[in-house]
């Protein structure tokens, strides 16, 4: 079985591309800083953390492309994928990343920041089809997904 969940906080922006070809489709890379739990410190007696390559296809990867920044706290699943390839120094590289298969905000709409940059209000809850934006005056703590 391969599957993984992670939750952290995005440390940049996402890199989006699109597949040429007769369907385009969205490919979003973007990186998780995920803290390890217990006793791990690492510099300056800080909570240590490790950073997850992420990369999400298609409607997924059009979603991160929309909605996710820099900082905010998301919940991630998927598997696993290994490869590798021969840069141009002619040295060949592994990678590791992680295929997401699902994607949900982490943190309430107030703490996501509200409002993008757009002025398109962020939905809260589960990501992909079927959501809805919550309408002003509904508070968060009645909705079952917090």
């Amino acid at each position: 079985m391969n599957r993984v969940i992670l939750m952290g906080r995005l440390v940049r922006d996402p890199e989006i591309r699109y597949t040429s070809g007769e369907r385009s489709m969205a490919v979003a890379r973007y990186t998780l800083a995920v803290d390890r739990r217990g006793r791990a410190r690492g510099k300056d007696n800080e909570p240590a953390a490790d950073f997850i390559n992420i990369v999400a296809f298609d409607k997924a990867g059009e979603f991160v492309e929309k909605y996710f920044r820099q900082g905010l706290r998301v919940l991630v699943s998927g598997r696993i994928q290994t490869g590798s390839y021969t840069n141009k120094e002619g040295q060949k590289v592994h990678t590791t990343d992680v295929i997401a298969e699902d994607q949900e905000f982490a943190d309430g709409k107030s703490s996501a920041g509200g409002n993008q940059q757009d002025g398109r209000q962020a939905p809260s809850g589960a990501i992909g089809d079927g959501f809805m934006n919550i309408p002003d005056g509904v508070e968060d703590e009645g909705l079952p997904f917090n």
